[in-house]
């Protein structure tokens, strides 16, 4: 099988990390991770990636729907793979049931190192907006923004450094009024990926010259977590 990996840069520890487990190998076309702010540049970015695998019969998608940004995107002479989440947290907490579960107690915002390294992470917008508005207002606008969340959720996957990370993510829960918490997470949706172990339950396979309609981009229960 001919395959390239299509990724968002958030998940590149993990991924790496599923790929050496797996003893998998191909290209990876990384994805800008602050696209996920914007569906639409992601989704035309998403689409470009896709206009350029000729050769190659099989894409893996290293994301969730992510915003509907997956909606109406095309396939040329290759199927496509792509988990059934609505974006990476929920890949990495193994199902959409375990992030719904896990944010139970309140609503909460996720974060594992691939976020504080992104490009717009939420600490660097912190910053700029105190630099910006001044500390005073900088602080009210983020109090506004993370007025309806309780917890600052840190995922450890294993995958980087989590004293590190978890040192930097109580720092920006403190700044923003939230509880940290210290989830665990898995590379069990990647392996399966890789492995090509396509459970319909838990992945859609677009097949060659398709177009992914919104209707098909429905997050279904994983039957594993519902047991």
């Amino acid at each position: 099988m001919n395959t390239v990996i299509i990724a968002c840069q958030t998940l590149q520890n993990e991924l790496e990390a599923a790929m050496a487990a797996c003893n998998f190998s191909c290209e990876v076309r990384w994805i800008e991770s602050g696209l996920h702010n914007v569906p639409k540049k992601l989704h035309a970015t998403l689409q470009e990636h896709l206009d350029q695998c000729d050769g190659f019969d099989t894409v893996l998608l290293v994301m969730g729907y992510c915003g509907n940004s997956v909606a109406d995107i095309e396939t040329h002479d290759f199927q496509l793979v792509i988990p059934r989440v609505d974006d990476c947290i929920s890949l990495l907490l193994g199902s959409v049931t375990s992030r719904r579960r896990q944010s139970a107690g309140g609503c909460t915002y996720f974060m594992t190192e691939g976020w504080l390294q992104g490009e717009r992470n939420i600490w660097k917008e912190y910053e700029y907006a105190i630099n910006k508005y001044g500390p005073e207002l900088g602080q009210e606008i983020f109090d506004t923004m993370f007025q309806n969340y309780r917890n600052l959720a840190l995922i450890d996957t294993g995958c980087f450094d989590i004293t590190a990370a978890a040192g930097e993510t109580k720092q920006i829960a403190g700044k923003l009024n939230l509880s940290y918490v210290q989830l665990p997470g898995t590379i069990g949706y990647l392996k399966d990926l890789l492995a090509g172990r396509w459970d319909p339950e838990r992945f859609l396979i677009l097949p060659p010259h398709s177009r992914l309609e919104s209707t098909q981009c429905t997050c279904w229960e994983d039957p594993a977590e519902n047991s």
